[in-house]
């Protein structure tokens, strides 16, 4: 299946982890790909994709770029550790910075360009959603949902769509460092799914590629959870109030 076939899109954080599977999986699918990273030249030369060594909380570096992809995915974003009373205010402009000025200025740079029938995929969380902790990632975040609703009224009468993915708790090498001090944590993390796992990804990708097709011709405006029913309910909780087989 080739969606993308003679189409152009543009991939903020596609160095690594969840950016990168989304840029391989559009270029699998027959577009011309940017992928745009601090560093982005290792992934480039696996996927066969154009690099673009981008800060995209970088104001004058994103107003100059000249570029008008049909799909564009803001995933780029940090996410500090530190807990709320001793966050500083580095700490938080910094999250602020790279999770929602990232996504306001590509999309200010690139939208008004962008062809009817273009797409903007925003990578969110359902931190937006429900306290998970990292306060400054999460209010950045929410942040971008509301960015998300707004842009879609804005630039739909242009016929431009823009969603946001939200996922949970997705494998990717930035928990390394975590699991080589406590290698059953994703085990322990896992109870907490309905779906009994931890997110790839891959699943990730899928909904970001659904969203940018014409399948989606008519989906603007809405969050897509990908969480494996995290938000959906407590099934720990359930589990402890109901009767063993209530549940089956």
């Amino acid at each position: 299946m080739s969606r993308f076939q003679g189409r152009t899109a543009l991939v903020t954080g596609g160095g690594s982890g969840i950016g990168l599977e989304i840029a391989r999986r559009l270029s699998a699918e027959g577009a011309a790909v940017t992928v745009a990273d601090l560093d982005p030249s290792a992934a480039a030369r696996e996927l066969g994709a154009t690099p673009l060594e981008l800060d995209v909380t970088d104001e004058r570096a994103v107003s100059a770029l000249d570029l008008a992809p049909d799909v564009l995915v803001n995933n780029a974003a940090t996410c500090t550790d530190t807990p709320f009373p001793e966050l500083s205010g580095e700490e938080w402009d910094a999250d602020l910075a790279s999770v929602l000025k990232g996504p306001f200025l590509m999309c200010r740079t690139l939208l008004p360009r962008m062809p009817a029938g273009g797409s903007v995929v925003n990578i969110g969380s359902v931190n937006a959603a429900a306290f998970f902790g990292n306060d400054a990632y999460s209010a950045a975040k929410a942040g971008l949902e509301s960015l998300t609703r707004g842009l879609a009224v804005r630039y739909g009468p242009r016929g431009i769509r823009v969603n946001l993915v939200a996922p949970a708790t997705i494998r990717t090498p930035i928990w390394d460092a975590r699991l080589s001090r406590d290698p059953e944590l994703m085990a322990r993390l896992a109870g907490w799914y309905p779906l009994g796992r931890i997110g790839s990804p891959a699943d990730v990708a899928a909904a970001v590629l659904f969203l940018a097709s014409p399948e989606a011709a008519w989906i603007t405006g809405t969050t897509l959870r990908v969480d494996g029913g995290l938000t959906a309910g407590n099934a720990r909780l359930v589990a402890d109030i109901l009767t063993p087989g209530h549940l089956r």
